[in-house]
């Protein structure tokens, strides 16, 4: 088993449950882990044989680009595409971050983690 990771992930996207959120935007964080079992690539060196992290990119930015109310449904919604399209991946993390979020005071950021397993 082995992990790749993509970290810091950076975006600009509108997401919110205020109407200020869905037409000004804001900039986000994304971090993605997944585990796969990597001992074949380790050992062909072949790209096929691997979690591709340009794809695991590619669904990050198409899926924050839709918006969503709750940071919690544009995660779920990359880990199901993931688990989807990537048969490898046996586990996934997302964490998604709002940067400076409309809450009042002095917060850098807000993140909800999502972690699954793969369905048998």
């Amino acid at each position: 088993m082995g992990i790749i990771k993509v970290e810091n992930i950076r975006v600009y996207a509108y997401h919110g449950c205020l109407k200020e959120e869905t037409a000004i935007g804001s900039d986000y964080r994304v971090d993605l882990k997944v585990k796969a079992d990597l001992q074949k690539s380790a050992n062909s060196d072949a790209l096929s044989d691997t979690v591709d992290y340009v794809f695991l990119n590619k669904v990050v930015i198409e899926e924050m680009a839709t918006p969503s109310a709750l940071l919690e449904h544009v995660a779920k919604r990359i880990l199901d595409r993931i688990f989807t399209e990537d048969k490898l991946v046996t586990v996934a993390t997302v964490a998604v971050s709002k940067i400076n979020p409309p809450i009042g005071g002095d917060v850098e950021m807000v993140t909800i983690e999502l972690t699954e397993k793969r369905k048998s």
